[in-house]
């Protein structure tokens, strides 16, 4: 498939020149065409920031939700229509901090979706205030001494509650991030990449420069199904691990779990019901 069918023609892109979402963008147009998923059968789910509107640039179905609350909807999506592949985008001040609840309880629920989180280690759309992931000492107009909580460590979170899928990718390695997405898409079960992405405009400190000097890439002697070591490798912060860090043993889905599509594969979406019959039993029932 050809990755310009994702094509939104000629339009106005709200981001920064140099900023690192113009690349996941087009890395995710790549991996989604090399998946032959078809545009009527993906939805993006997204909430409010920067990266929140790369569903508005792609040629496919939106579901644009509040700060912090795309896993929600993403969830339900999946749930009532399993036939499409549902990928929950956002940044990580959307994704970690207002949705941080979310997030741990998505990765409880295991619903079979992508989350693809744009980590820039900043709030971009706010101009410039510290976000979850900012190292302590990173200074802004609003931390004017410096950040003094410890960064929020997604991948440890992740594996220590032995999410399905837990990967880092970096923007600036295109072939690479390619890959890492098409592995957790296709993942069954719930899929998360911490993906670093610059921002140039008010982030001088973690800069492409600087993530190509503090990530590398585990190696093919690393084993994924290894929590154990999966958890140590999250918690290194000198040089950032960058590949698929953690892989659980299989387990049911969100979906699978309902018992909803046990006897009737037919998507909830799609099924015929008396609701008025249904709903007059439920209130006699009551009587």
């Amino acid at each position: 498939m050809n990755k310009e069918t994702f094509n939104m023609g000629e339009i106005d892109i709200a981001w920064c020149p140099g900023c690192g979402n113009f690349s996941i963008l087009k890395i995710l147009k790549q991996a989604l065409s090399e998946l032959e998923i078809k545009p009527e059968k993906l939805v993006l789910v997204s909430g409010i920031g920067q990266a929140a509107k790369i569903p508005h640039y792609l040629n496919t179905n939106v579901f644009n939700g509040l700060h912090g609350r795309a896993l929600p909807p993403a969830t339900a999506i999946k749930a009532i229509n399993p036939e499409l592949t549902v990928i929950a985008e956002s940044g990580d001040g959307d994704m970690y901090g207002e949705g941080g609840n979310h997030l741990i309880h998505s990765i409880r629920r295991n619903p079979d979706i992508a989350n693809l989180i744009h980590n820039n280690m900043i709030y971009g759309l706010t101009k410039g205030q510290a976000s979850p992931t900012s190292q302590i000492g990173f200074r802004t107009p609003i931390q004017v001494k410096g950040v003094f909580l410890n960064p929020f460590n997604p991948l440890a979170v992740a594996v220590a509650l032995d999410a399905s899928f837990v990967a880092r990718a970096f923007v600036g390695d295109v072939s690479q991030t390619v890959e890492i997405l098409k592995r957790a898409i296709s993942h069954k079960g719930y899929a998360l990449v911490d993906i670093f992405q610059p921002c140039v405009s008010y982030n001088k400190i973690n800069t492409y420069q600087w993530f190509k000097e503090h990530t590398y890439y585990l190696d093919d002697s690393y084993d994924p199904h290894d929590r154990n070591k999966a958890f140590q490798k999250a918690l290194e912060d000198e040089k950032l691990p960058l590949g698929v860090l953690y892989i659980s043993p299989a387990k049911k889905t969100f979906g699978e779990n309902t018992g909803v599509y046990q006897e009737n594969k037919v998507p909830l979406s799609l099924r015929k019901m008396e609701r008025k019959e249904r709903l007059y039993d439920l209130i006699q029932s009551k009587k």
